[in-house]
């Protein structure tokens, strides 16, 4: 009776030696297998129509309205050109153009003012295969000026010109240039005079400084228009483009047209467009730190957009957002003000549009 039993007990524990073996095996299996991949969009295109105190109460269901239909037909109309085969390049342009062509933005048409009551206007536009990128800085005379950024890109041995030497290259490149007064508003100008009442009840020169850029003056520092597209050869583009800071001096320059920080595409990892506290976005050079997350540290496009919207600019004190793509047709619209005009449309013609924070 003891030998059987010893028989039985010894045989027990082969077969669990044998079954934790082949559990051991199964699992390790399983840990060096890969991810799936993403499923590959054919196409897809993001935009943004700039971010800050954007709230449903202070939204009229008028008003509401009009940013509905004005974001659908800017992203329609690049949907349709990457539909037809055209190129990343060409959705951004025409569909930042249809921003820049309404006063509902901060650009082009709808560009804020300047303590000089100017409209000085920057945009950058950048496509992922070449790397390639184009800007422009500090225009007046620019009805476009993401087009300007493109014959830059595409007809200069440089990336990024400004001010009268970005006017006399358009002029070289058959640009029309508009009188200042197309750039005029009331209800921007009003903007720049209510900002400019609170300068005077400051009672020195550094407290007007000071004063000129209160954050407290409702989204002086926003506005923007961007868009990143993926067309069907796999190519990815960027695009920004603004009037800039309400009330800005100096001929300022904020992160619209600086390449890695309002603008970065990369075919190997994502295209990305900024819209916020430009000066911020700058020293986090945020649209190049979300492809470089992807990039070196493995993330995906929305653990490195939260990262670096929620907390890296967070933690500098800025506040903004931005749209991107990766390779994929994946999208982000991370923003960490109240609310940002936005949208997307995916290969297979599905729309989204959101405006608050939700």
């Amino acid at each position: 009776m003891f030998r059987i039993l010893t028989f039985i007990t010894a045989l027990t524990l082969l077969f669990g030696c044998q079954e934790t073996q082949k559990s051991t095996e199964n699992q390790d299996s399983r840990s060096n297998e890969k991810p799936e991949a993403p499923i590959q969009q054919e196409f897809a295109i993001v935009i943004h129509g700039g971010a800050g105190t954007i709230k449903k109460e202070h939204m009229s269901d008028s008003l509401e309205t009009v940013y509905n239909a004005k974001l659908k037909e800017a992203i329609t109309t690049g949907h349709d050109i990457l539909k037809n085969g055209g190129t990343a390049l060409e959705a951004v342009t025409a569909t930042i153009n249809v921003m820049e062509d309404s006063p509902l933005f901060n650009a082009g048409k709808g560009a804020v003012f300047t303590n000089e009551e100017t409209n000085e206007m920057d945009a950058s536009i950048m496509e992922g295969e070449s790397l390639n990128a184009g800007a422009v800085a500090g225009v007046t005379r620019i009805k476009n000026p993401i087009n300007l950024a493109l014959a830059v890109m595409e007809d200069s041995p440089h990336v990024m010109l400004s001010g009268k030497g970005a006017e006399t290259f358009a002029k070289g490149q058959g640009f029309e240039l508009v009188d200042p007064s197309y750039f005029y508003t009331e209800n921007r100008f009003q903007s720049l005079q209510r900002i400019k009442e609170k300068e005077k009840t400051e009672l020195d020169h550094d407290a007007k400084v000071s004063a000129s850029f209160d954050p407290s003056a409702k989204d002086y520092k926003f506005g923007t228009v961007g868009c990143v597209a993926l067309d069907k050869n796999g190519n990815l583009a960027a695009g920004t483009s603004t009037g800039g800071m309400t009330n800005k001096r100096w001929n300022r320059i904020g992160d619209s047209p600086i390449i890695g920080a309002g603008t970065y595409a990369n075919n190997a990892t994502c295209g990305v467009s900024s819209t916020g506290w430009g000066e911020y976005f700058i020293r986090g050079m945020v649209a190049h730190d979300i492809s470089a997350m992807i990039e070196y540290g493995g993330k995906t496009l929305q653990e490195a957009s939260q990262t670096v919207i929620q907390e890296k600019l967070s933690a500098l004190g800025g506040d903004g957002g931005i749209v991107a793509l990766d390779k994929y047709g994946n999208v982000s619209m991370e923003f960490n003000t109240e609310g940002m005009y936005r949208a997307y449309m995916n290969d297979k013609g599905e729309l989204t549009i959101k405006m608050y924070k939700d």
